[in-house]
């Protein structure tokens, strides 16, 4: 049997920008993605903490060092710049094999910069 568990968190980035002229995804700085092993058109749930809304989408690599966190296309209707928002991505692992998995969890400073990672 499989179950599902958190993978990675990217927990309180702060969003960078709302661009609904795009393609629906959201956009990482891809030093987070690396970081919280979160990879390229994975899926992900997003949850806004400043207006309580809960999504999934897809992720897009943003320029890397920039601390970006955009939100594209439909989403970008979900959140404004400065919203902060809880990014999750889970896996499917064996239940046998789940009393020695471990997430990863990015804690972020106000600049989008890891504050500390848990592992």
């Amino acid at each position: 049997m499989y179950i599902t568990l958190l993978k990675s968190k990217i927990h309180c980035a702060k969003l960078t920008e709302a661009n609904i002229d795009y393609e629906g995804s959201i956009e990482i700085d891809e030093d987070l993605m690396d970081a919280s092993g979160i990879v390229k058109y994975e899926k992900v749930l997003i949850s806004n903490v400043s207006n309580a809304k809960r999504f999934e989408t897809y992720v897009i690599p943003g320029k890397r060092g920039s601390g970006c966190i955009g939100l594209n296309g439909a989403a970008a209707r979900l959140g404004v710049k400065g919203d902060k928002v809880i990014i999750f991505a889970f896996v499917q692992i064996e239940k046998e094999k789940q009393k020695d998995f471990k997430p990863t969890i990015l804690l972020i400073n106000d600049d989008n910069t890891i504050k500390k990672v848990i592992h």
